[in-house]
């Protein structure tokens, strides 16, 4: 089966060679709010419209997981009114979409340490993922306070702990049972990240399940990356020889 872009890119996508699940690390909002002589919050709050533009087209697609970098552990770091602006914005986000997701058949879920963020912010994730839960497309995970480090220091300190207390051994200890202490643990394995703004670096993100991830870094920032800048990145996914080390 081919999807087609029906515009001047005339980009033909094959379903047997569409990634099983994307990551975003959605960079540049700040910066594309500031040409445009408006504040960096109205940057987060046009990006998060992109969101949804892109879980649904990826569910069309039968991608069966996106994950977008929503807020990481360093963000902290940010001015107090941006990181408090930013909490703000799930509650407009699911209040506006969720009906949406709900129509599409798309289960939302999260990484991360949301027991950080205020309890209205949780509170609204929590409903999200209570009410679609039951859902069988796309899954649209949000790391939000999330660091890759971070996750793989907790997944050690778990391990190290079951193992004191009997319930797992150390020959037990593989890169099968470390995953499963991650908490993208049921999630698929990542094929493909995207980082939109041109900058190429990784930015504390999925550093463990990025091991044999494909990588596209786009000089478009976040929210002009629509559905055509999707398709140009799926094309490129589809043109990679994908030989985990291996030789074909």
């Amino acid at each position: 089966m081919l999807f087609k872009r029906k515009d001047e890119s005339n980009i033909e996508l094959m379903e047997e060679l569409i990634p099983q699940h994307i990551a975003f690390i959605m960079d540049g909002n700040g910066r594309w709010a500031k040409k445009k002589g408006m504040p960096r919050t109205y940057g987060h709050h046009e990006g998060t419209k992109n969101i949804r533009t892109l879980a649904l087209e990826a569910n069309r697609l039968g991608i069966k997981a996106m994950t977008v970098y929503a807020f990481s552990t360093e963000n902290f770091k940010r001015p107090q009114s941006e990181v408090d602006f930013i909490f703000k914005l799930p509650k407009e986000f699911f209040k506006i979409y969720l009906k949406d997701f709900l129509e599409n058949n798309i289960q939302v879920r999260y990484i991360g340490h949301i027991e950080q963020a205020p309890k209205s912010t949780r509170d609204v994730i929590l409903d999200s993922v209570e009410q679609t839960k039951n859902n069988t497309g796309l899954i649209l995970c949000f790391a939000f306070i999330y660091g890759a480090q971070d996750e793989i220091l907790c997944a050690v300190k778990d391990i190290v702990k079951d193992v004191k207390e009997g319930a797992i051994s150390e020959d037990e200890i593989s890169e099968e049972l470390f995953e499963s202490y991650l908490m993208s643990a049921d999630l698929p394995p990542l094929d493909y990240m995207i980082r939109t703004s041109g900058e190429c670096r990784l930015s504390n993100f999925m550093l463990w399940q990025m091991a044999y991830a494909e990588m596209y870094f786009s000089d478009v920032y976040w929210p002009d990356f629509d559905v055509e800048e999707l398709y140009k990145a799926l094309d490129h996914y589809q043109k990679c020889d994908r030989r985990y080390g291996g030789l074909k």
